[in-house]
Order: C-alpha cells, then sequence, then structure tokens
C-alpha cells in the first residue's frame, strides 16, 4: 500500500493531495535479496551486477547516448542553465549551473491505444491517506 496526504499550496490557494514517503529508502542489499529470491542467480550476483550498472550506465550516457533499462525506463544527462541574450555572451562553462540524470519510465502500449507506465500497476497499488500526527519517519 502507498500514502498519500492533504497538502495546502500557498501559490495556488487550493488543496492537492500528495504523496508521502515513508522512511529510508529501500537499499541495495533489499533489492539484491528480493531479485536473488525471485530469480536463479545469488544476492551476491545480483549485488556485484547492480554495484557496476551506475558506472556502465554513465559510461555510456557520457557518449551523448541515453540508457534504456526494459521494463524499468530512460536516463539521459540534461542541464540546469541560464540563458544569455546574444551569442556574444555564450559561455557553456558559465551557464550550465548543474548536470542532472532525467528518468523517463518505461511505458507500453495498451490495447485500447493509451499508454501505461509499467512502475505504476493499476489495481496492485493501494492509496492510503496519512492523517496529520501520523509518522512519515517509518
Amino acid at each position: 500500500m502507498a500514502f498519500w496526504k492533504k497538502v495546502f499550496s500557498k501559490r495556488t490557494g487550493v488543496y492537492y493531495p500528495q504523496p508521502v514517503v515513508l522512511g529510508k529508502p529501500v537499499d541495495t542489499d533489499t533489492i539484491a535479496k528480493d531479485l536473488a529470491r525471485i530469480s536463479t542467480v545469488s544476492k551476491s550476483d545480483v549485488r556485484a551486477v547492480l554495484g557496476d550498472i551506475a558506472s556502465v550506465m554513465h559510461d555510456h550516457m557520457a557518449q551523448g547516448r541515453s540508457v534504456h533499462i526494459e521494463g524499468l525506463g530512460y536516463f539521459r544527462y540534461v542541464f540546469d542553465t541560464s540563458g544569455v541574450k546574444s551569442l556574444d555572451e555564450f559561455d557553456f562553462e558559465k551557464q550550465v549551473k548543474a548536470i542532472r540524470v532525467r528518468f523517463i519510465p518505461e511505458r507500453k502500449r495498451t490495447v485500447s491505444g493509451k499508454y501505461k507506465r509499467t512502475l505504476v500497476s493499476e489495481g496492485k497499488l493501494e492509496w492510503i491517506e496519512l492523517h496529520s500526527g501520523q509518522r512519515e519517519d517509518k
């Protein structure tokens, strides 16, 4: 089950539902154990591959490529930048404020022609409201 809460936006003056993340992130060891449990490889094999995935993805993205991990999604580099009014003022080093990784979740076309995100399973995800006073750090 996933959790949400009501949040008031001072900017727009309205309430919105917002997803809530509980506790600390699930770590690599837990993911490795879960993947080993549902596959034919050991936890140490899974950890070895997961441990190298970031550097392998970086190598490919550093060559100007995006990375597609089937069933998960696409990764590519993007910039946080500031603009200039003329080409004479253009300076790549000064204008790029940060380099970030953009993640776009995998999507599949359904028989009705619509798209469905693979990380968002309809029907298997139950949302429960987290009321004020309940702890989010579980």
